[in-house]
């Protein structure tokens, strides 16, 4: 034994001794901590606006956002306007237009929604009879005053301006006229500082006045994204938590077959939460939907620490130990194994902090920082408890109800469980070869997985699962209007918008060869990109708004035309005089869609090809924008998302690989260490790498991409996968050490300890899996992945994990073996 692995075994053995002479002590000071956390929850901030939270820093993001900012377009807003999308079979008849006035004539009455101005089909009909109508009322009296004939000939006149046709749905005939769809923007009048929770309030009275009104309109806004979104995590909560907490207790009940036992291990489980949510709420960690998924991660770990604790020390108490003494070896034999599973743990549920999106680096810091949380608590505090109420109970004959361990070598659970070592003790070569095998083709298979990143995945479907009517109160989720009203945006408006990439160009646009520099990329466009008949790019920009209106107008064709040194039909001097003309004329609100005021941004929008694919899209937009003579930077929603893609796919192959580098190398030294066997540390690895394997298959075989969540589940598999494993080898070395017979090591091992994996796997996959009822996608995918993850682990550790001890036991009794190497420690 080295001097360093005496240290380490010195030092467990030191807190065990006092967990087991001072529990008092211990339970006190956990109270204390317990105290100080608690008071950091009510600091915790709820993050709602996911999309923003990965696309933060993005550069596309960033153009995308001045673009919206810079540029005028029919559904330019700011952040405290709200959006009124009005649907029926003709939004544009007298009738329609008179019930979207009536609500804005209710929303101006009252002065706590403190409405602005609004700018819609329906007030721009009436201003367009009488235009000294100025107030909703007034706008309404003029409606009610006008024939359907007077409006229909008003709206027929209005159709060509592009000011009015862009409030109205694609379908929008100007002859009959006639539309499916319209959006009514209501700016409001609120003083600086106004909070989202304010805006949200003010959205939420619209909605209701809309309600009330009985007309087909939807409010929409950043208030009402702000509601939604925050009500998704409540909800989620609310629906996940109960049927976690009861899936669990069921087999907690299984496991413990004793009440006080099962309090003590429920109650080490609040606790771990309580301790993870103040650290949350000191570290200024938002909540959000990612973090739904941690408490119940941490539950899953804590099951099986507290199932292994409470399992083991029963071993002990059934062949006649005191209390102190059976838990003085219970605690010996695990700490150091609680030690590994819980830095293993760190490594895979951490390993997430390498990635270059804030929600899903933060998940990865929650769940390290509550991973070391579950291992003090299940670790030091449990047994502590556990002491203190079984002196309790024998002092005033409070009797023990079950107190037997889980399995045995003669129960039907352990003689099933010790099969695979009977199946491989004559050939583990074969087997381990084979189970390599079996994982290196599903492997292989899973690295055609989908990656995607969509805002809807964090959002309820339009149409609710079935189980959602039978929710009862207080837990049934609210009304969600979001996914709905996005899904009528990109059916009936812009329909266009998902299958354009656009370019932002930052530069002087008032020198001589601007739109000649602008117009010389377009010459040799990439191959995704839809391409006019003339061989360039088919686009949309200040260029072809300058054409567009030189062919309406003869006097401005001919300012152009003198300005036109190339003859190409691009000016190329003068150009500010030509921006003042274009800009007073009709066609200005074109032209401000395309340029800005200073004329030092413009945009550029170019239609994909029909065959592209939109990651080739987004790659070939990117690629092209470098071909700009000025800066410039390809974005849209298609590009942002496909960069967010990019980025997930990243974090979870490099989250994979830290993962398992960092628990390789610790497990190799800790057990070099310890044993003076490092090889046990590949050995542990080998069955969870399989798991991983099987979990990266099974997502593609079942259809499941990696998303804003899922992708974070290679590494966090490691964490959860390791706790089987090392609890397996740690019992294996110690009957191995006592017998020096690996069969018969590994039949104990697994009639024993496999019995607590076996409740703690059925546990947490179940319970985790409940995820998968959560209202949102991502939650729902990542809650079935949780469980197959468990139950892969499970399975690797009894599958796999036995022929590889053998076979590791063979050459570890060879000559040669690991164990005579000497070690620096």
């Amino acid at each position: 034994m080295t001097d360093l692995s005496e240290r380490i075994e010195g030092a467990t053995e030191r807190l065990n001794e006092t967990i087991v002479s001072r529990p008092k002590t211990v339970v006190l000071v956990f109270l204390v901590l317990t105290v100080v956390f608690a008071a950091g929850i009510p600091l915790i901030e709820t993050e709602t606006d996911m999309t923003d939270a990965f696309t933060e820093d993005l550069a596309e993001q960033q153009a995308y956002d001045t673009i919206e900012s810079e540029f005028a377009g029919p559904f330019t807003t700011d952040e405290e306007s709200t959006q009124l999308i009005h649907t029926s079979s003709n939004v544009l008849t007298r009738e329609e237009l008179l019930a979207s006035l009536s609500v804005l004539e209710q929303v101006d009455d009252q002065s706590d929604l403190r409405m602005d101005g609004a700018n819609g089909p329906a007030p721009i009909v009436a201003q367009a009879i009488d235009e000294t109508a100025q107030t909703p009322t007034e706008q309404r009296q003029v409606l009610e005053g006008a024939t359907d004939r007077q409006v229909r000939e008003t709206v027929r006149a209005l159709g060509e301006e592009p000011g009015f046709a862009g409030l109205l749905a694609d379908d929008f005939n100007e002859g009959s006229p006639a539309a499916s769809a319209s959006i009514t923007v209501v700016t409001h009048d609120v003083p600086s500082g106004f909070s989202e929770e304010d805006l949200s309030d003010i959205q939420l009275g619209v909605e209701s006045i809309a309600d009330d009104e009985s007309a087909n309109i939807i409010i929409f806004g950043e208030g009402i994204m702000f509601d939604e979104f925050e009500n998704v995590i409540i909800d989620s909560l609310a629906i996940v938590m109960p049927i976690v907490v009861l899936l669990m207790l069921a087999f907690l009940i299984a496991a413990y077959r004793d009440p006080i036992d099962l309090s003590l291990g429920l109650l080490s489980l609040l606790l771990t939460v309580v301790w993870t949510f103040g650290f949350l709420g000191y570290a200024g960690i938002p909540f959000d939907q990612q973090l739904v998924a941690v408490p119940v991660l941490l539950l899953a770990v804590g099951v099986d620490f507290g199932i292994h604790i409470i399992n083991r020390y029963r071993e002990e108490t059934i062949q006649g130990y005191e209390p102190l003494e059976a838990m003085r070896t219970a605690n010996n034999q695990l700490m150091i194994a609680f030690i590994i599973v819980t830095v293993t743990s760190v490594f895979g549920f951490g390993a997430n902090v390498v990635s270059d999106l804030d929600p899903i680096r933060n998940m990865g810091i929650a769940s390290g920082i509550g991973m070391l949380f579950t291992f003090l608590i299940f670790g030091i505090l449990l047994p502590s408890m556990k002491l203190l109420v079984d002196d309790f109970r024998e002092k005033h004959g409070v009797p023990e109800f079950n107190s037997t361990p889980i399995a045995s070598e003669d129960s039907s659970l352990g003689r099933i469980l010790t099969l695979p070592v009977k199946a491989s003790q004559y050939a583990p070569t074969a087997f381990v070869l084979v189970i390599l095998v079996s994982g290196a083709a599903m492997g292989a298979y899973g690295t055609g997985v989908d990656t995607s990143f969509d805002e809807e995945d964090f959002l309820p479907p339009e149409d609710e699962e079935w189980y959602i009517e039978y929710i009862p109160e207080p837990f049934a989720p609210g009304e969600y209007t979001f996914t709905q009203t996005i899904n009528i945006l990109e059916d009936r408006f812009d329909a266009n918008q998902d299958e354009t990439v656009t370019i932002f160009v930052e530069g002087p646009f008032e020198e001589e060869h601007a739109l000649e520099a602008l117009d010389r990329a377009n010459d040799d466009p990439p191959s995704s990109l839809a391409v006019a008949p003339g061989g360039e790019a088919d686009e949309q920009s200040i260029i072809t708004v300058i054409q567009s209106y030189a062919e309406q107008d003869e006097e401005f064709a001919a300012l152009v035309d003198r300005n036109d040194r190339s003859g190409n039909g691009i000016p190329d001097r003068n150009l500010d005089r030509i921006y003042d003309e274009l800009f007073a004329s009709p066609a200005s609100s074109q032209a401000e869609q395309y340029l800005t005021d200073d004329r030092r941004g413009a945009q550029i929008e170019y239609v994909i090809d029909t065959e592209a694919s939109q990651e080739d899209a987004a790659e070939d937009g990117a690629a092209f924008a470098e071909d700009f003579h000025y800066s410039a930077t390809a974005t849209g929603q298609l590009v942002i998302f496909d960069a967010i893609t990019g980025m997930i796919f990243d974090s979870a192959v490099d989250g994979l690989i830290l993962a398992l580098v960092l628990s390789a190398v610790f497990l190799v030294v800790i057990y070099a260490i310890l044993e003076r066997r490092p090889l046990l540390g590949i050995v542990n690895l080998f069955p969870i790498a399989i798991a991983v394997a099987f979990l990266i298959g099974t997502m593609r075989l079942l259809g499941m991409p990696l998303n804003a969540l899922t992708a974070t589940i290679l590494a966090i598999s490691i964490g959860l996968g390791i706790a089987y494993t090392v609890h397996t080898t740690a019992r294996f070395i110690d009957e191995y050490n006592a017998t020096g017979d690996p069969v018969t090591a590994l039949t104990t091992t697994l009639s024993g300890t496999g019995g607590a994996l076996t409740g703690s796997m059925l546990t947490t996959s179940l319970g985790t899996g409940a995820l998968a009822l959560a209202i949102t996608p991502v939650l729902g995918d990542f809650g079935m992945l949780m469980a197959l993850s468990v139950f892969y682990s499970f399975v690797a550790s009894i599958v796999a994990l036995p022929p590889a001890l053998l076979l590791w036991a063979k050459f570890d009794s060879a000559d040669g073996g690991f164990e005579r190497i000497p070690t620096p420690w």
